[in-house]
């Protein structure tokens, strides 16, 4: 009787046998040449039987476990293999017990093994067939069971398994995989998505505190999921066969998309037959077309959003004409293709779902519509009409990420190469590649266009999004701002005069902030700060479309801009860097709008420094802890720390140009007008320093602490949750007298420090600054 040690021990001595001469001797496997087309492979007599013989006779996965191992290995290291004799179907369908330790994880492993290896001709080894039907299917049935673990290494294998089988199916297997029961896989994916999609929506819309960091982590995590099996539909759809990509289509569309999008058409709906929110509904919409895509998804979110526009399109044709032909013959066929899907939707009275027919609730709704519209017996103006409802009342929705996220939608289907020339007509889409050629995007003037059309109004609420008080976030303003560069480069980035009046006070409103911000205590830091975000601000405004996550809808609608009194210098510092995103976007925009291009880089002026100042400016570069510096101008005093008792120092200001330093030394032992600096603070982060109303020798100093480096190098996304409390330091004078001269001296030389900011910003906030641009262009 052998031990389970040992047979183990001697599968995998027969592993590496068989592998090694399948590798170095494939004769190996022949043990009789008599005839010669009589070759009985050692593999399928000897092993596989061997194989299958000890799984029926094992009752412990601490057999079956290595003996699929075993099985996995050998067969992704060998290239003679044939799959005949049904040894293969027999492991698959062996009554495994998978609950115990990581079976499942190395059945599944044999599982994708043998799909790799299997070929057109191959595939009919694996099935049984009845006459000319594929009854059975046992690897891909079994492998189906696993195909919503919890495990995400045999979900991925899994989905490499069906995907070796797509590409190699037959006629009849492919029969067999897209009609019931299997096809009920494809149906079971999609609900898997729709409840991930009501997973998301109920962090996005969760009661917790706002734009917290695990909030933000939980959403991305699953945006990140949502996506990776938005690409599995998409690797599905990349095979090519129609039957296949017909199950896929059908599905996606009549469980997920268009429940989503139809109560959307319903004004004064907020949610969708899933109770998920409108801007997660939009979202889920939006990426999927843009990663999944496809003419039939593409044209058949089309037809819904626009379904009442075709509709009336062609009943002014049949008016005019008397029959469909004309400007509607592309109406037709886009209507039509929706008369065949169903949807699952809320029966309320049944307490559950039910199947209604797509085109019987369009016709429904767009009865209602056309009712609503005409209900006051005023003649029919088709912008107002068209703001009514649908789709384009969710572009002047007051609530921001809803309008952005319903206009990303709309650009989405616009954008599509796959979009019907008739939907593209009704957008504003151009089907001329010349046309596109000459505009970054394919929105271009359409005569009866329904978004040029709206166009004016369109821009408007953008630039209200920009000029609302209070300021909404800066990432809002920057994917506002995209937008309006995406509209305006194809509207020849002109501005009606109510247009242009509503920029430039929402301009105004962010110099304004940017002034503001040199009065505070990161002003030293603000021509850094515009160096580093101008290249940003322009890459976000210059982002190609196909590469925009539309994810930014879903965190406006969670992080919307909170006015926090705070005077932390860790949040001083957000603060300042806001303005400056906010203003330079600005600074873009008017570029843009004026002068038809984005600037490349801010023209900020260098100070001239004199030749005392090139001194001090060697002094505050090499000063440091330990360091030497000059006492010639320092201002005797004591500090008390609580690690090394009061000592004796000198208060020294060390400024030049835009960078000033205080320094606290102490006089060096052996040179008399030098001193060993102990301790270093920014001289533009001191605030106010303040004088002791009980003790007229005592200045109180609040130094900054926090180091925008650090933020810089985690990314600029990085918020940090618990900034360091700022420092406070007091120090004590031999004399009121002396104490003012040093308050008066942080203050003298800290106005000369925002002074040489000031003089570096003052080319971009005067307010002829783009006339000074195109005259040095000129010259």
């Amino acid at each position: 009787m052998l031990t389970q040690d040992t047979v183990v021990d001697l599968l995998q001595t027969i592993v590496e046998i068989v592998t090694y001469g399948d590798r170095q001797d494939p004769l190996i496997f022949e043990y009789a040449l008599l005839r010669k087309h009589l070759l009985l492979c050692f593999m399928e007599y000897q092993v596989l039987a061997e194989f299958v013989r000890v799984l029926k006779i094992s009752t412990s996965s601490t057999i079956e476990a290595p003996l699929l191992q075993y099985l996995s290995i050998m067969i992704q290291n060998m290239d003679n293999y044939c799959l005949s004799n049904d040894y293969v179907n027999n492991i698959v369908a062996h009554p495994y017990n998978f609950d115990a330790g990581d079976l499942a994880l190395y059945y599944v492993s044999f599982l994708r093994a043998v799909s790799s290896k299997i070929s057109r001709d191959t595939l009919c080894l694996l099935v049984k067939v009845h006459g000319d039907v594929v009854v059975s299917f046992p690897m891909y049935t079994e492998a189906l069971k696993f195909a919503q673990h919890e495990e995400k290494m045999i979900q991925t294998a899994i989905r490499a398994l069906t995907l070796n089988i797509y590409n190699i199916c037959d006629d009849n297997v492919y029969q067999f995989i897209t009609t019931p029961p299997a096809s009920i896989y494809f149906s079971d994916l999609v609900s898997s998505l729709r409840k991930q999609c009501l997973q998301l929506d109920a962090l996005v819309n969760s009661s917790e505190d706002k734009c917290t960091h695990q909030r933000n982590k939980d959403i991305f995590l699953k945006t990140d999921k949502i996506v990776d099996d938005l690409f599995y539909f998409k690797d599905m759809l990349s095979v090519g066969e129609s039957r296949l990509c017909r199950v896929v289509t059908q599905n996606l569309l009549s469980l997920l998309i268009l429940p989503l999008l139809l109560p959307l058409l319903k004004l004064g709906e907020n949610k969708g037959s899933y109770n998920i929110s409108a801007v997660t509904s939009l979202y889920i919409v939006s990426r999927l077309l843009q990663v999944v895509g496809g003419k039939h998804l593409i044209n058949g979110v089309a037809g819904l959003l626009l379904y009442h526009y075709m509709a009336l399109c062609q009943r002014d044709a049949i008016a005019t004409n008397g029959d469909t032909a004309g400007s509607t013959g592309g109406a037709s066929p886009l209507l039509h293709s929706l008369n065949d899907i169903n949807i699952k939707v809320s029966d309320h009275e049944a307490e559950g779902e039910k199947e209604i027919n797509i085109n019987y609730l369009l016709q429904h709704l767009n009865v209602q519509t056309s009712s609503n519209s005409h209900s006051d017996g005023s003649p029919r103006d088709d912008n107002v009409c068209i703001e009514r409802f649908g789709i384009f009342a969710y572009l002047f929705s007051d609530n921001h990420s809803i309008s952005l996220a319903s206009l990303f939608l709309l650009l989405t289907l616009a954008e599509n190469k796959d979009l019907e020339l008739f939907p593209a007509s009704l957008l504003g889409m151009s089907q001329s590649q010349g046309l596109m050629n000459n505009c970054e995007s394919a929105f271009l003037k359409v005569d009866g266009s329904i978004l040029v059309g709206l166009m004016p109004q369109i821009l408007k609420t953008l630039l209200k999004v920009l000029a609302c008080q209070p300021p909404v976030s800066p990432p809002m303003q920057w994917h506002t701002g995209w937008f309006l560069r995406k509209l305006l480069q194809c509207q020849g980035n002109k501005l009606t005069d109510d247009n242009i009046h509503l920029f430039n006070t929402s301009y105004e409103q962010s110099r304004e902030c940017l002034q503001k911000e040199l009065d505070g205590c990161w002003f030293d830091h603000i021509p850094d700060t515009i160096g580093h975000e101008w290249g940003s601000c322009k890459k976000a405004l210059e982002l190609q479309f196909h590469v925009k996550d539309p994810l930014f809808t879903l965190e406006l609608e969670i992080c919307q801009q909170a006015i926090d009194g705070n005077f932390n210098s860790c949040f001083a510092w957000e603060r300042m860097v806001d303005a400056v995103k906010v203003f330079i976007l600005h600074l873009q925009l008017k570029a843009l709008i004026f002068m038809g291009c984005l600037l490349e880089k801010p023209p900020l002026e260098s100070p001239s420094d004199s030749d005392l100042g090139k001194t001090y400016s060697r002094d505050i570069s090499s000063a440091s802890f330990g360091s030497e510096v000059s006492l010639g101008s320092g201002i005797p005093c004591r500090i008390a720390f609580s690690y090394a008792g009061v000592r004796d120092i000198y208060l020294v200001v060390l400024a030049c140009g835009i960078s000033g330093k205080l320094v606290l030394a102490e006089k060096h032992p052996f040179r008399s007008q030098r001193g060993i600096v102990i301790a270093i603070a920014p001289l533009a982060g001191l605030s106010q320093p303040r004088i002791d109303e009980d003790h007229p020798t005592w200045l109180h100093l609040r130094i900054r602490e926090f180091e925008p480096n650090f933020v810089k190098a985690k990314g600029s996304q990085s918020k940090v949750s618990t900034p360091p409390a700022d420092g406070r330091w007091t120090l004590g004078f031999h004399s009121a007298k002396a104490c003012e001269t040093a308050r008066l001296l942080i203050l003298e030389e800290t106005c000369k420090q925002r002074s040489s900011v000031e003089s570096m910003l003052a080319p971009l906030l005067r307010e002829d600054y783009l006339v000074n641009v195109l005259d040095s262009q000129g010259d």
